[in-house]
């Protein structure tokens, strides 16, 4: 398979034509995706830069810091006024930007998008951004987060004579915009923007321009900072969490508001608001495992969210112990706030390997567990003799949770009593996390009870969901009124639509 995919590169051939019969020809034969994967996979990252000299390096740095939103593909498009060039790959943002790939991508402007696929093929082709020559010009887009009415619009869209390049649904509203018949460019975007429903954190770029859109719900995160340059026009960026903003020394300046369009020229900064008047429904599992504990999210610091997380949960379900232990990495910080309300010494029991690769050989089946002790490893003197309190951010099957607990009273520890910071998943997000169908998870279908016999766990205890609202509350007493909880709840902020109508990640549109 071809390591990138270029288009519109100076002294290369773009080989979108190759791919797309590639891609069709991986989507037939893949076989599905195990169902042992007990985790969510993260969404997708989104960047994007306007008036820097090296755009493509400050995009792929960007990039680096967003990496935890989505490990399998990778792209970065620039422009300088006169052309848009875009290359893009399969793998990690530091295996496909090289040095001398990114000398490819001249120009002051760069969107950039590091990937997990939750609709479309796990394909090269299905890589973003996306470029589309349309009649409104060429446009690239980098999406987070899922439509939920993609199958109707795109068959409308090739009744209409649309001819789609990818899988995605990204590439449905690139071609709503160029089949609008608004008169200006901004218009058509707002227009299309307008009859896509569902999640979309979104960055575009034209040859000269760059756009930032969030859905009317804001259902995904997207936020502006800025680079000072004296003595010249200021560097505009945007990206799905503000730590990206801290790698490149830009100060943060405020979120893409839900419904709201921004577009960055060499006039300046304006923006429009496309959409209103529709309820807030952030996703709250940003603040729960997605988004990196150093970043804003939704206006509200994620590390303050989740220390309270773990101190409610300490109020709510403590139990006499000698240790609390998290999860690496993910339940660092609530296992924090659980110690320090409960007066038990923290521990870093379990210690994670970071250098895992993305794919491993596994030994025969006979070796139990390997997967996850690949992953993890206990502190044996830190466990042994102990009552532990084990922290982590959630249960999905259930299996990596029995798996991890096997290994803690492996380790010598004499109880085992498990906490999760919070609510039981019981329903699929259909708004760009990769859960499983209700039939898979396991809160959906069996009692906690039930739960805590699966895992082999002495006790086990979710944090509740007015509990995790009141964590995630600002603190102005209305915050928590903003936030999408349809995975505990079953209740979803747009048209309720069967998991089965979302196409895996697999499949093929």
């Amino acid at each position: 398979m071809n390591r990138w995919l270029f288009q519109g590169v100076e002294g290369e051939h773009d080989l979108t034509d190759a791919l797309r019969c590639e891609g069709a020809a991986q989507a037939a034969n893949r076989e599905p995706q195990s169902s042992d994967a007990d985790t969510l996979h993260e969404e997708c990252g989104v960047m994007a830069i306007h008036g820097h000299p090296d755009a493509a390096r400050e995009a792929y740095l960007g990039l680096y810091a967003l990496q935890h939103r989505g490990q399998e593909s990778a792209g970065i498009a620039t422009a300088d006024g006169q052309r848009l060039a875009n290359i893009k790959g399969m793998g990690l943002v530091s295996e496909i930007f090289t040095e001398d790939v990114l000398a490819k991508l001249p120009g002051t402007m760069a969107i950039g998008h590091t990937r997990y696929s939750t609709t479309g093929d796990s394909a090269l082709l299905n890589a973003q951004p996306i470029r589309v020559d349309s009649t409104k010009g060429l446009i690239a887009i980098a999406h987070n987060g899922n439509l939920v009415n993609l199958g109707n619009l795109r068959t409308r869209l090739e009744r209409a004579g649309a001819y789609f390049q990818t899988t995605s649904d990204s590439e449905i509203i690139v071609q709503l915009i160029a089949h609008s018949k608004a008169g200006s460019l901004v218009d058509a975007i707002a227009d299309s923007l307008s009859q896509v429903d569902g999640a979309f954190s979104i960055v575009m770029m034209t040859r000269d321009r760059i756009f930032a859109a969030r859905d009317p719900r804001g259902f995904r995160p997207l936020s502006m900072g800025r680079i000072k340059n004296p003595g010249a026009p200021d560097t505009i960026l945007f990206a799905s969490e503000t730590c990206a903003f801290d790698l490149l020394r830009a100060e943060y300046v405020r979120d893409v508001q839900p419904g709201e369009l921004v577009m960055v020229s060499e006039d300046g900064v304006t923006s429009r608001q496309y959409a209103s008047g529709v309820q807030q429904a952030s996703c709250i599992f940003e603040h729960v495992y997605f988004a990196r504990p150093d970043s804003r999210i939704f206006g509200r610091w994620v590390q303050e969210s989740r220390d309270r997380m773990g101190r409610q949960l300490a109020r709510e379900s403590g139990v006499p112990a000698d240790v609390v232990v998290p999860v690496p990495d993910s339940g660092v910080t609530a296992a924090l706030g659980y110690a320090e309300e409960a007066g038990i010494p923290f521990r870093l029991g379990l210690i994670r390997n970071h250098y895992v690769g993305r794919t491993f050989i596994e030994p025969e089946q006979r070796v139990r567990d390997f997967g996850v002790r690949l992953k993890l490893n206990p502190v044996h003197n830190l466990l042994e003799g102990k009552r532990v309190v084990l922290i982590d951010d959630s249960i999905i099957r259930g299996t990596t949770s029995r798996k991890i607990v096997r290994m803690v009273r492996g380790a010598g520890a004499k109880e085992v009593h498990l906490r999760i910071s919070c609510p039981p998943t019981v329903s699929p997000c259909f708004y760009g996390v990769d859960t499983p169908s209700k039939r898979d998870l396991i809160a959906a279908n069996q009692s906690i009870e039930e739960i805590r016999r699966f895992i082999e766990a002495d006790s086990l205890a979710y944090l509740s969901l007015e509990g995790l609202l009141a964590s995630c509350d600002g603190g102005d007493g209305h915050q928590a009124n903003r936030y999408c909880v349809a995975c505990y709840t079953g209740n979803y902020p747009t048209q309720w639509i069967d998991v089965d109508e979302i196409l895996p990640a697999g499949a093929a549109i």
